[in-house]
């Protein structure tokens, strides 16, 4: 477990003009510029805390972690697989935790298999692809007794995830199997929003619920993330101490004691100097898949046409997932060479060999002996400062390249340390919706694809757009 006192650590020194020149870097007179509209946003992000705005105040819900952790371990007593039925901010922030605390091969791992942790394969499908439920009901055909479905719709009524639920527990009706026994839902708890509450309350699902006042996108430390977590052997109480711990840091009104806000400043005063694109770099595979997640958390946040104050504003940074070293022989060319139009945000593990699954944390040789002549400088080292070499030479490139870049520091991939970038990241870019001057927690651009997609399949009170054909009757 991490040092209870130390939290992430943020080292933006890479985007100041001392070091990337003054052509591209930032003053620290810009940053402290931003000072009084941090505070004012500051006074208005707790006047909303918990009130319409509930992400913050999640980690201390310990009525919830308990009514979790004790439906985890009875499935966890029965289940062979756990499978999580969700899109967007239902799924992405599951499959965040799961890649980042599981073996990165749990799936694959036989059930007795120490790093498996005792718990069931476990399935996010975020996806209606017809081939991906296909080839999903080909891999759990023979084991559908065993399998546990999480059913994630905060509206109860996504049309995505009520069709893999209807899909579903046809599949289990068909096999003579009792849906209540292998559903559980998580929804809005009212029964008067939700059509998936009502639904669960006639046939005895169990539920569980996502407040009203936390969206899709910050809802992975609610019962919507939880769930699988615990299911898969993570320790929830650490993930949400982290969370916790973050939270008090980013409560602090003056930005010098705020990273949170000072992320934020640093990225708003980029995009006004033409540099529209965020690109989150893990270097760690187990964090490749918060890189997803935060995508979509800036994007559907700050991606906006009309502003607070003014409309047709069309403002929004692009963000951009990438891991190193992965990338480093893909996407780096264009970072480093390419238009002066990026700031980087680099993740360092500082012991990247740890992991919750392994015991233990030393490093792997790359071999015994002395090698091939020429790579004998491989030879004799390991993967673990192989690893740390490729970050570091990275840094110094992007630097010497004059390209804005900073790096988020923890001390190991843990449950505590993952609920502290959760939490610091949620909120940046509340802080963030502040300084564009938007409504960081709605979506109306995503909404309006919704309501075309419900034309087209002919849902009642919902027309199809213009030119997009007949639907579902052109199937017929």
């Amino acid at each position: 477990m991490a040092d209870s006192k130390r939290l992430l650590v943020m080292d933006a020194s890479n985007v100041y003009a001392n070091a990337i020149g003054k052509e591209h870097g930032l003053t620290r007179a810009e940053v402290n510029g931003l000072k009084t509209r941090i505070r004012d946003a500051h006074r208005r992000i707790e006047a909303r805390r918990d009130a319409d705005v509930g992400f913050m105040t999640l980690p201390y819900d310990r009525a919830l972690a308990g009514r979790v952790k004790d439906k985890a371990a009875e499935l966890r007593g029965w289940c062979k697989n756990f499978v999580v039925l969700g899109i967007g901010g239902s799924a992405l922030g599951n499959i965040a935790v799961h890649s980042a605390l599981n073996h990165p091969f749990h799936n694959s791992l036989r059930d007795a298999h120490p790093g498996r942790l005792g718990a069931p394969r476990i399935f996010v499908l975020d996806n209606v692809d017809p081939a991906l439920m296909a080839g999903f009901l080909d891999a759990i055909e023979d084991e559908l007794e065993r399998t546990a479905f999480n059913v994630i719709t905060k509206s109860g009524s996504t049309a995505e995830t009520m069709s893999q639920f209807l899909f579903v527990q046809d599949l289990l009706r068909g096999r003579g199997l009792e849906p209540a026994r292998h559903i559980i839902v998580t929804t809005d708890p009212r029964p008067s929003v939700s059509l998936l509450q009502r639904v669960a309350q006639r046939d005895g699902y169990f539920a569980l619920p996502i407040p009203a006042n936390v969206g899709g996108r910050f809802s992975v430390l609610s019962a919507v993330g939880l769930l699988s977590a615990a299911v898969g052997g993570v320790d929830v109480d650490e993930l949400l101490a982290g969370a916790g711990e973050m939270d008090g840091q980013c409560r602090a009104a003056g930005m010098a004691d705020n990273p949170a806000a000072q992320y934020a400043a640093i990225h708003y005063l980029f995009y006004q100097k033409k540099t529209p694109i965020t690109v989150l770099m893990p270097y760690s595979q187990a964090l490749g898949r918060l890189a997803d997640w935060y995508c979509q958390l800036w994007a559907e946040s700050l991606g906006k046409r009309d502003g607070l104050s003014a409309k047709d504003v069309f403002v929004g940074p692009t963000p951009i997932a990438a891991v190193g070293v992965t990338d480093q022989h893909s996407v780096m060319q264009l970072f480093q060479d390419g238009p002066f139009d990026k700031v980087l945000t680099l993740i360092e593990v500082e012991n990247p060999k740890s992991a919750p699954w392994r015991k233990g944390s030393e490093d792997v040789p790359i071999c015994h002996g002395e090698g091939e002549g020429e790579l004998s400088y491989l030879a004799r080292s390991t993967f673990g400062r192989l690893f740390s070499a490729e970050l570091a030479a990275t840094r110094c490139a992007l630097r010497d390249k004059h390209r804005p870049n900073l790096t988020l520091r923890v001390p190991e991939v843990s449950a505590r340390t993952l609920g502290e970038l959760f939490m610091f990241f949620e909120y940046a870019v509340t802080y963030s919706g502040c300084l564009y001057d938007v409504n960081t927690f709605d979506q109306p651009g995503v909404e309006l694809g919704k309501d075309y997609t419900y034309g087209l399949m002919g849902r009642e009170g919902y027309k199809p757009p213009k030119g997009a054909g007949q639907g579902p009757q052109a199937d017929r």
